[in-house]
């Protein structure tokens, strides 16, 4: 009888280069193949191909590994380099994101081979089966082999595995929780090393952060948690050695997983990660953080946990399962609907909202469904799709969406909370309380007890994320990202929290504290005098006028403007209304917002409304812009709305439905070329023609260097200009502001991007028109003399900085800012402008 051939698959050379067995790779973990069996490739080119056709389903935070599932089961692992994920990223470029579906020879990778092996241990890439029960036998090619062409081995694929036994026997048992002390985290080599201890036992065990669980069994589920140095974590197992099993591994997890946490290996050039770019602490009883709100804080310390919810995996009918998570939607929103009418400032309703459509979410109300109809209880479907969902928008290349992950999770546990019939307890802490947390959702945020905590920090997070918006607007100082062993400090013990510059110290003296107090005294009597003298205009002791004005975004940002003195919007972000939503507004929903604005402000206020800002490395879900190799010289600002013109001119409308509420400007962002700005202009005429809209003022942002250097050629056609100084400081430097590394260095007061603003004026000036800051520059005290200096009449400043920039216009006079302006363009350096500044301001 014939007996068929074993099911074969092949793969292809994701590199070119020399095979090596993975018993020479300097890495013992895959030198004993406890990843995998496999083979390793010393390469010669410098894109990673993929080897086999699959799903992306781990995607490292350093970009330096990723794993590709394959129809057939095999789950592939190509690792770059030995201790590359130490690099966190630099000299590495993902060109896949988690979930997508690669074709046999695709680029998933592109690296910087000189610079990785000049700071890696080895450039050596592993390319091994990480699940080896998929495969029965594993042929490898030998010698040299060419990328996407060449075979590098060949899988025999195993017979089709036995349902696993469901380890339910024993109860379940909770480790200790546990500070990762591995640097980076549980990439591949300690994880490897964590799911070869766990499958010594007959136990189910999960690896748990916050509400994310990973199979602690699972080589690729333990990496796809991408966890970091410092991440709390506990071991959750059931079955009847659970109890050995969760101490076992907790202890392992604890001690590093084999990788000598005391003495990591070292990159030659480390590259810091986007919270390393801070001051060393001065002592050991300093921690480090991200300034997630200003301000200072002196109180005593209350350490919040969130529990965990346990749900059933299994529960009654598809139709019973389906109506219970119906249910629970339905009560969250609900919940939210309460809060968010107990909110006194909108801007915080606004993100309520927000998180109320996320309950309303197709994608994730479906991902649960599926669950259900598989037979798993409504609460384990829920759990396992938002867990998803918010593990996708973590691994984004794009900060803005990851801080959206957390979003995902707040609303996930209310609705499970609901499922589990878990009372969600308000946060109840004694006055004068530091609050310390791993994370805090937005909601929790929202219902905190002003008059009682004076501050918070969080382990995870940024500066960018709902809850670090929410702290700012409550005044409530506040760190995110902060080091892990806060979450070890003594509940009750004093701290002094200073949010201004991201640190907490765990153990002030008496003299520290009472340096504080003062100060915080000093700056409270401060603040009272600016606002109190707010609404009076800004002139400089030698009578010269310069107009401060607001960035804001809706109305009620508006009226918070105008109370602190505000003397109109020079910035107006309209993507506001674009972000997060699965459709673009209509003309008449934006034209509401726009409208109340203007009538916010009133009919003698200038209202600057910059057009739709978005594109490149700011996508809209619902406007398919193609994947671009440098988004932030591709379409972006002006270039999208050109390339969309129906949806151009529905914004146009929109804004020109404002004109006769308020002064009406419209600025036309990321103008590079004099086309640019006419082909705006023309589309923007046509539709006034339309409408009957005779007079409105028509501007620029200056944020390339083109737009400063043909400054008197644009101020010809435009009516004023708005300088945007972070972009501008970006595309003067070629500097990513963003960058880990390079993000401190791409300063606003370097003499080039100051020569940039020097030459706009000049050429503003020569043509009669105006020119305002509106970037980060005009709420920077430093900045502002020199700004004045070099022709700046307009300073559109952070809400909560107007009274403070308009307090300092009055102490200086414009001589004296001229002089400091034509000193400060010759010197050579951020530095020496910085220190030539701070001198000035003594």
């Amino acid at each position: 009888m014939h007996r068929p051939e074993p099911k074969q698959l092949r793969l292809l050379a994701p590199l070119s280069g020399v095979l090596l067995p993975l018993e020479q790779v300097p890495d013992l973990v895959f030198a004993q193949k406890m990843v995998g069996d496999g083979i390793s490739l010393d390469p010669t080119s410098e894109e990673l191909l993929a080897p086999v056709a699959g799903k992306i389903t781990q995607l490292h935070d350093a970009h330096h590994a990723l794993t590709i599932l394959t129809d057939a089961g095999p789950e592939i692992l190509l690792h770059i380099g030995v201790d590359t994920v130490l690099l966190k990223g630099a000299g590495f470029m993902p060109l896949v994101k988690l979930g997508d579906h690669v074709l046999a020879g695709q680029a998933l990778i592109r690296f910087d081979a000189d610079a990785v092996a000049l700071s890696a241990r080895s450039l050596l890439t592993q390319i091994v089966v990480a699940n080896g029960e998929s495969v029965s036998r594993l042929t490898v090619a030998r010698g040299r082999v060419v990328a996407g062409r060449d075979t590098l081995m060949v899988l025999d694929l195993a017979a089709a595995a036995r349902p696993q036994v469901e380890a339910s026997l024993g109860s379940s048992v909770r480790s200790d929780m546990v500070l990762l002390p591995n640097p980076a985290g549980l990439h591949a080599r300690p994880a490897a090393v964590l799911a070869a201890a766990a499958k010594k036992f007959v136990a189910d065990t999960r690896l748990v952060r916050g509400a994310e669980a990973a199979n602690a069994k699972s080589l690729v589920a333990i990496m796809a948690l991408s966890t970091q140095a410092g991440d709390a974590v506990h071991i959750q197992a059931s079955g009847p050695d659970a109890a050995e099993a969760a101490k076992a591994l907790a202890q392992l997890l604890a001690q590093g997983c084999g990788e000598a946490v005391g003495d990591a290996p070292a990159a030659a050039a480390p590259v810091p990660a986007p919270s390393a770019a801070r001051a060393s602490p001065a002592s050991l009883h300093e921690l480090l953080g991200v300034s997630a709100s200003p301000g200072l804080a002196v109180g005593h310390i209350v350490q919040y946990r969130v529990a965990a919810i346990a749900v059933a995996q299994t529960g009654g009918s598809p139709q019973h399962e389906r109506a219970r998570l119906e249910a629970a939607l339905h009560e969250a929103g609900q919940q939210l609907e309460t809060l968010k009418l107990a909110l006194a400032d909108p801007a915080k309703g606004e993100i309520l909202a927000a998180h109320q459509e996320l309950l309303e979410d197709p994608d994730l109300f479906d991902a649960a469904i599926v669950g259900i109809s598989a037979g798993h209880s409504a609460g384990y479907a829920w759990r396992d799709a938002f867990g998803r969902s918010a593990g996708q928008l973590e691994a984004l290349n794009n900060a803005l969406l990851r801080e959206r992950a957390n979003d995902i999770r707040d609303v996930g546990r209310r609705v499970l909370a609901l499922l589990a019939g878990v009372a969600q307890a308000a946060i109840v802490v004694p006055e004068n309380s530091i609050l310390i947390a791993e994370e805090l959702s937005p909601s929790d945020t929202a219902s905190l007890d002003r008059s009682k905590v004076l501050g918070f920090c969080t382990t995870t997070g940024g500066a960018t994320s709902h809850v670090a918006i929410l702290a700012r607007s409550l005044g409530i100082p506040a760190i995110c990202g902060i080091a892990a062993n806060a979450l070890l400090l003594a509940e009750g013990s004093q701290v002094l929290l200073d949010g201004s510059k991201g640190i907490l110290h765990s153990a002030p003296s008496a003299d520290e504290v009472a340096g504080a107090r003062k100060r915080m005294a000093q700056q409270a009597e401060r603040r009272a005098e600016e606002l109190a003298q707010a609404a009076s205009p800004a002139i400089t002791l030698d009578g010269h006028r310069i107009e401060v004005v607001a960035n804001v975004r809706n109305a009620a940002d508006t009226r918070e403007g105008v109370a602190n003195g505000a003397e109109g919007v020079g910035l107006l972000r309209s993507e506001f209304l674009f972000d997060e939503r699965e459709t673009a507004p209509s003309e008449d929903e934006q034209a509401q917002e726009y409208c109340a604005v203007a009538e916010a402000l009133g009919p003698k206020r200038v209202l600057v409304i910059r057009t739709l800002d978005v594109g490149g490395d700011k996508p809209l879900s619902y406007l398919p812009l193609p994947k671009e190799d440098n988004p932030f010289l591709g379409l972006r600002g002006v270039r999208v709305s050109l390339a969309q013109p129906a949806m151009f001119r529905t914004q146009l409308r929109a804004i020109l439905r404002a004109a006769g509420l308020t002064q009406l400007h419209i600025m036309f962002p990321m103008i590079a070329t004099l086309e640019e700005l006419r082909e705006a202009k023309a589309i923007l005429a046509e539709e006034q023609a339309t409408l009957g809209v005779a007079e409105v003022k028509v501007g620029l942002m200056i944020e390339v260097p083109s737009a400063a250097l043909l400054a008197e050629q644009f101020a010809r056609e435009a009516d004023f200009f708005s300088i945007g100084s972070n972009d501008l400081t970006q595309y003067t430097l070629a500097m990513d502001r963003g960058h880990p590394q390079l993000a401190k260095k791409a300063d606003g007061l370097h003499p080039a991007v100051l020569k940039m603003i020097a030459l706009s004026c000049e050429g503003a000036r020569k043509q009669g028109k105006w020119v305002g800051v509106c970037g980060g520059l005009a709420s920077d005290a430093m900045a502002v003399p020199v700004l004045i200096g070099l022709g700046v009449t307009e300073l559109s400043a952070s809400v909560p900085a107007i009274p403070a920039i308009k307090a300092q216009v009055k102490r200086l006079s414009l001589a004296a800012c001229q002089a400091l302006a034509q000193e400060v363009l010759l010197l050579a350096t951020a530095s020496e402008v910085r220190a030539r500044l701070a001198a000035f301001a003594e």
